[in-house]
């Protein structure tokens, strides 16, 4: 072996980086030994590769992905400033929001038995209710739920807020919803419709928000108080009544936000869940 060969042990002491770490960046590509023994699948490292370690390291610790950290070495390889500063920016994004996710939690631990009520079942016994046809301005996209409905409800507010709803004979009827279009959990990607009821006539001049009958529905409802982040409890209780009662679903489901989240604290936070609902043969 060469003064300038290191093996993989030596090499994952001088970059922090373990043999297993060393080995997946080998397969993938991203950091790969600059000779391997014949006979024996040694790998060997050299000097020049290990500031190319400590900042694969460095990427991962910021939270970056295999392929993104390949992305971003290349683009300083090849002087790609944009591309770089680019995926910076989106990444500190990511990790805002991770932080406003993690001070929620905080806030949550820090009040006196408030973590363990949330680990209750704070809602109200389900019931069977009919729903009549709905007629709503809505606005529909793919995205996240967090993102994607407050930015919605936003839209649909300020459209009933313009001069043109004003002038109409139209009024809201009912408090916004989001309606499910989607047969799983997407954390991204999800098929979301935001809906606000109305009655009267209203020209809808905004390309965005669509005019739509929601057509009635029988459905199994319940009342789930707490933040919204909680809210699966809801849906968990009315899939437990629907098997103690023989019903299968009938349609998608609705969450009804009763209260301004602006108005009144998380814990008090009240929403309506509903799933369309029939009986099973």
């Amino acid at each position: 072996m060469t003064n300038d060969r290191i093996p993989i042990g030596r090499f994952s002491l001088m970059t922090h980086l373990t043999c297993k770490a060393l080995r997946l960046y080998d397969r993938k590509g991203l950091l790969v030994p600059e000779a391997k023994d014949r006979f024996t699948g040694y790998r060997h490292y050299t000097f020049p590769q290990i500031e190319k370690g400590i900042k694969i390291k460095t990427l991962c610790w910021l939270g970056f992905g295999l392929d993104e950290i390949a992305t971003l070495l290349d683009a300083e390889e090849e002087g790609k400033k944009d591309i770089i500063s680019d995926m910076m920016r989106n990444r500190a994004l990511e990790v805002r929001s991770d932080i406003l996710w993690l001070e929620k939690i905080e806030q949550v631990l820090l009040k006196p038995d408030s973590a363990m009520e949330l680990l209750g079942m704070n809602v109200s016994e389900p019931q069977i209710k009919d729903i009549p046809e709905l007629r709503v301005l809505s606005r529909r996209e793919i995205g996240t739920y967090e993102d994607t409905i407050s930015k919605h409800a936003g839209e649909l507010f300020g459209f009933v807020g313009s001069q043109a709803f004003q002038r109409s004979n139209a009024k809201i009827t009912g408090p916004v919803m989001f309606i499910c279009h989607d047969k799983e959990y997407k954390e991204i990607g999800a098929d979301i419709e935001t809906a606000l009821p109305f009655a009267g006539r209203v020209n809808v001049d905004d390309s965005a928000i669509k005019e739509r009958t929601m057509p009635a529905v029988q459905v199994v409802s319940a009342i789930y108080k707490g933040p919204y982040d909680g809210v699966e409890v809801g849906y968990s209780r009315l899939f437990e009544y629907m098997t103690e009662h023989g019903l299968a679903i009938a349609g998608e489901s609705r969450s009804l936000y009763i209260n301004d989240p602006k108005e009144v604290p998380e814990e008090e936070l009240l929403t309506e869940v509903q799933i369309p609902v029939k009986k099973t043969k």
